[in-house]
């Protein structure tokens, strides 16, 4: 076993062992221990875990998502990548357009009654289908807000124009490597409640030294 996949280990044993039970907006609750950090050595080697199941293709379709700046799973959906579904399908069928069946408190509801979740099921299905097929429909329901692309790519300012930070971090890096500016930030305040789920990965910051690049990421 890796040393990166042995650090992922002790820290879930510690949550389960001396975690905080702490209550959440979905009434499940979770356990939880604040401001752990883990370390990784990319030069040994990506550190995948073996002990669950890791699906690697939507890990790499979401990030290039995030880095092409898109805010609409349309992209998502064409590379069969379902991760934001229930945050658009959230938007459809709380909408004055939406006619089909009742899907209040969907995401609970699905887990706990059958007949609900074959009703769900068949609801999302022609919800992507559409998102798909229908420009129209994709940009009106299948958008998300100024989730992660958009700050990354094109934060607003108070002047009307907008800051590529990936971009400008990318040029600093190249340039100026010593700054202490390498920072990208995805939590931005104003614009925290059009987002359809606000930054877990809420800001990263990049370090240069003897030619080798690392970066810390801050996870709420």
């Amino acid at each position: 076993m890796s040393k990166s996949e042995q650090q992922y280990l002790d820290l879930c044993r510690d949550v389960l062992q001396n975690g905080n039970r702490k209550e959440d907006r979905t009434g499940t609750g979770t356990l939880s221990l604040f401001g752990r950090q883990m370390r990784f050595d990319l030069s040994e080697g990506f550190p995948m875990l073996t002990t669950k199941r890791v699906p690697f293709g939507l890990v790499a379709s979401e990030m290039l998502w995030f880095l092409k700046g898109d805010t609409n799973i349309r992209y998502l959906l064409e590379h069969n990548n379902n991760i934001w579904n229930e945050w658009a399908f959230k938007r459809w069928v709380e909408s004055d357009e939406y006619t089909g069946p009742d899907m209040t408190d969907f995401g609970r509801r699905s887990l706990v009654d059958e007949a609900f979740a074959e009703l769900y099921h068949e609801q999302m299905t022609l919800f992507k289908q559409r998102v798909l097929e229908d420009s129209a429909f994709a940009e009106m329901y299948g958008e998300l807000g100024d989730v992660y692309g958009r700050q990354w790519r094109a934060w607003k300012t108070s002047l009307g124009e907008t800051i590529d930070q990936i971009g400008d971090v990318i040029e600093m890096i190249k340039k100026t490597p010593d700054s202490r500016r390498l920072i990208v930030s995805a939590w931005n305040p104003e614009d925290v409640p059009s987002m359809a789920l606000p930054p877990c990965h809420t800001m990263f910051q990049f370090y240069v030294a003897d030619g080798k690049l690392s970066c810390q990421l801050y996870q709420r």
